[in-house]
């Protein structure tokens, strides 16, 4: 497992996609090792996961090597103190930056507040089609949730007709198609790249930086976004 960070405090990993961070209600089915067991058979500690990060995304996900840990960075999540960097591809053209302010529903039913920033850092148009159209657009965006609801970075693309590629839930299945078939890899294209914080115990600013995907390196240099 790749490790980006460790300190006697927490330890950072870049998930790859498709593995379960920790065992989930929502992926009950799913008999898969965990991230977590994964670890913790690695460096022989209990580990505790400080945040989520959905099973099909890849990118950093933190784990606290205590109680203590836990709590003190649930408070900076919290209070939206951990400021989190996301990349994906997603169909079309995006502003070139802007913000999307919807409201996403819980578990329960009940709707809360949900702030996603983007901002647009390329964008393609490929000869190649997408029913009606002729050719197909793409743009490679950087996302900022300051909220952390539940799928709220694939639905609040999807809100404004700019689903994240490779997206079955969320997307647009026609553009999943073509990127399956062209690039012969059917992955979500959305990856947790960067995180910030004060480290609650050192007092440190932390910078953490997650590599993209390899596989993601077919499309990137398709569209001459390498």
């Amino acid at each position: 497992m790749d490790i980006l960070y460790q300190d006697e405090f927490i330890l950072a990993v870049n998930k790859p996609n498709n593995i379960l961070v920790y065992p989930s209600y929502y992926a009950r089915n799913i008999k898969d090792e965990t991230l977590v067991e994964i670890l913790e058979k690695e460096i022989k500690i209990k580990l505790y996961p400080l945040h989520r990060l959905d099973r099909k995304t890849s990118g950093i996900i933190l784990f606290g090597k205590s109680k203590e840990v836990a709590v003190a960075f649930q408070e900076l999540f919290s209070n939206n103190q951990i400021n989190k960097t996301y990349t994906a591809i997603v169909r079309g053209f995006c502003d070139e930056k802007g913000e999307i302010n919807s409201p996403i529903k819980n578990d329960k039913g009940i709707y809360k507040e949900a702030l996603t920033l983007y901002k647009t850092l390329k964008t393609f148009e490929w000869n190649e089609a997408v029913k009606p159209y002729t050719c197909s657009r793409y743009s490679l965006v950087e996302l900022h949730p300051k909220t952390g609801r539940m799928h709220q970075l694939r639905k609040h693309l999807n809100k404004i007709s700019h689903p994240i590629i490779g997206d079955h839930k969320y997307g647009d299945r026609n553009y999943n198609k073509l990127f399956a078939l062209k690039f012969e890899i059917d992955n979500l294209y959305l990856h947790a790249s960067r995180m910030e914080f004060i480290h609650p115990f050192n007092k440190k600013l932390i910078q953490i930086d997650a590599p993209i995907p390899l596989w993601w390196n077919k499309a990137l240099k398709e569209f001459n976004w390498q």
